[in-house]
């Protein structure tokens, strides 16, 4: 029976020996972890890796830009190399008006004061030259004045030109066809405006694409609403090199005329279509995209503010005028520079501006305009 109770206190001292080395290596632990910081770092560390990772996996995920950018010649002179210190320095004399001159924007880069662009789009590192018009009308672009082949050959000159000016960002070409046409007769629906048949978008779509290019939808409004033209071109917009264009001028109030009356925009209005094709992007897994914006007068387009880039969005504000190519300037730097949104565009006329500005002329502007388009 002694036996029996010394065999059953050893079991007791065991397992309370146990126990407590237990306790002590839990307190033991606890307190190096307490004391330790380095802990607390390293599970910093490692959420900074994951969240790095998940950056990279959204990165990978992306879809593939569709174009190729012309390469600039072997002999091309990066910007700041071929421009004098003045210009470096300064805006040109006819772009500043009579104000100061200081660049706001140093050469080279596109991006307008306080912008930036969280997008993987064609403006990011690369500029656009686009041949402006309808395949069937001679009197609204140099797309109309030439077959699609002869157009391509052109265009692709144009825009080598422009990435030998400014080698450091290739220019990509890229045509700016009208897709919904203001017409004065209101048409059989009322709202005066009539649509480019579908087989020439398609023709032009094909044309992009065989050629690395891009295309961009242009609308003419009419008395329709902004949204509603841009849900007319979903099939096209849905093609990973297409974009959007829209011509504030011509959309007019119900009982205006467009052509005759001034027509405006609210940026609200635009706003509805940058965030509708910014999801139209995320559900189909397309590359970003970009939304330009026309305008040649004030009230072309009203409340500015509310145009906001999203994420996958790229927007630029194209200064739409025709004329003496000193006024076109400062109007560039009244509607574009100082009313900024993202980025800036410019339009040049073959046979309406007077010069026709050369590309090293207008890489000289504030900003550097990322969309020159010709009509």
């Amino acid at each position: 029976m002694k036996k029996v109770s010394l065999l059953f206190s050893a079991i007791l001292l065991v397992f309370f020996l146990i126990a407590c080395t237990e306790e002590s290596s839990s307190t033991s632990t606890d307190q190096i972890e307490k004391e330790d910081p380095s802990s607390e770092e390293a599970s910093s560390d490692k959420q900074k890796k994951d969240e790095s990772s998940e950056e990279k996996k959204k990165e990978e995920k992306k879809p593939k830009q569709p174009y190729q950018p012309i390469e600039p010649a072997e002999d091309a002179q990066p910007l700041k190399e071929s421009m004098s210190e003045e210009q470096l320095a300064k805006m040109p004399k006819v772009e500043a008006h009579g104000g100061e001159r200081e660049r706001m924007i140093p050469v080279g880069q596109t991006l307008v004061k306080g912008a930036e662009d969280k997008t993987d789009g064609p403006l990011k590192d690369h500029r656009l030259v686009a041949y402006y018009g309808h395949p069937n009308s001679t009197n609204m672009g140099i797309l109309g004045e030439m077959e699609p082949d002869a157009l391509m050959k052109k265009l692709k000159e144009q825009t080598q030109a422009y990435s030998n000016a400014d080698p450091e960002r290739p220019a990509i070409p890229t045509i700016e066809l009208i897709s919904t046409v203001a017409q004065r007769d209101p048409g059989s629906d009322g709202k005066h405006y009539t649509r480019t048949p579908p087989e020439h978008i398609d023709e032009y779509a094909k044309l992009a694409k065989e050629n690395d290019a891009l295309l961009m939808l242009d609308v003419q409004l009419g008395t329709d609403s902004v949204l509603h033209q841009v849900k007319l071109l979903e099939k096209w917009l849905k093609l990973p090199y297409v974009h959007l264009a829209i011509d504030t001028e011509f959309h007019v109030e119900e009982g205006e005329t467009p052509g005759i009356d001034l027509g405006q925009v609210n940026g609200a209005e635009v706003q509805e279509a940058v965030d509708y094709l910014s999801k139209l992007v995320e559900e189909n897994d397309l590359p970003d995209k970009i939304v330009l914006v026309h305008q040649f007068m004030d009230e072309a387009l009203t409340n500015k503010e509310a145009i906001q880039p999203t994420d996958n969005i790229e927007v630029a504000l194209n200064y739409d005028g025709w004329g003496p190519a000193s006024t076109k300037m400062s109007l560039y730097r009244k509607f574009v520079r100082n009313e900024a949104v993202q980025y800036g565009g410019f339009k040049i006329f073959y046979n309406k501006d007077e010069p026709v500005l050369t590309p090293e002329e207008v890489l000289t502007l504030d900003p550097n305009p990322a969309i020159i388009n010709y009509q």
